[in-house]
C-alpha cells in the first residue's frame, strides 16, 4: 500500500478513508485533512525514533501552535492516501512538520500543509528547548 515518497519527502503514511471520514457531500470533510497530517507526524516521529512516549521519558510534551492546510482536490470513501511528512524546521523551542496527501498512485497532491509545534514541560505548560536527541533523529533520518 506504500510507495516511494516524492523528494523531499522520506516518509510515507498510507490510509484509507473511512466513511465516518466524509460528509454529505461524499467527500472527506475538510477538518480531517488536519487528522491525517496529524496521524502521519506522530507516524514520522515515532519512525525517527522520537515517540510521544519518549518525550515523556524525557520530561516533555508538544502543543500545536499553528496548523495551516491547503485544499486542490479531495478523495472520498475508500480511496487510499499517502501523506508525505517531514521536518521542516526546527527552532529553539517549536518545530515544523509539513505535508502533501495524495491519493495511492497518484503525483498531485490534494492537500498540502503543516503543524507547528512548541516543545513545552508538561508541568509547567511553559515552552522549553527542543531537545537534541530530536534535531539527531531528524539528522540521522
Amino acid at each position: 500500500m506504500s510507495q516511494t515518497p516524492p523528494p523531499p519527502y522520506r516518509y510515507t503514511f498510507p490510509l484509507r478513508v473511512r466513511y465516518a471520514d466524509t460528509d454529505a457531500q461524499g467527500h472527506v470533510f475538510f477538518g480531517n485533512y488536519f487528522t491525517y497530517l496529524d496521524e502521519a507526524a506522530g507516524g514520522y516521529l515515532r519512525e525517527i525514533g522520537f515517540s510521544w512516549q519518549r518525550m515523556r521519558e524525557l520530561g516533555l510534551d508538544i502543543y500545536y501552535v499553528n496548523a495551516q492546510c491547503n485544499y486542490s482536490g479531495s478523495a472520498t470513501f475508500e480511496d487510499v492516501l499517502h501523506v508525505y511528512v517531514r521536518m521542516a524546521r526546527i527552532g529553539n523551542t517549536s518545530f515544523t512538520i509539513e505535508g502533501v496527501i495524495c491519493k495511492a498512485g497518484e503525483d498531485r497532491p490534494i492537500a498540502s500543509g503543516q503543524i507547528t509545534s512548541v516543545m513545552v514541560n508538561p508541568q509547567t505548560r511553559q515552552p522549553v528547548p527542543v531537545p537534541d536527541e530530536l534535531r539527531q533523529a531528524v539528522a540521522a533520518f
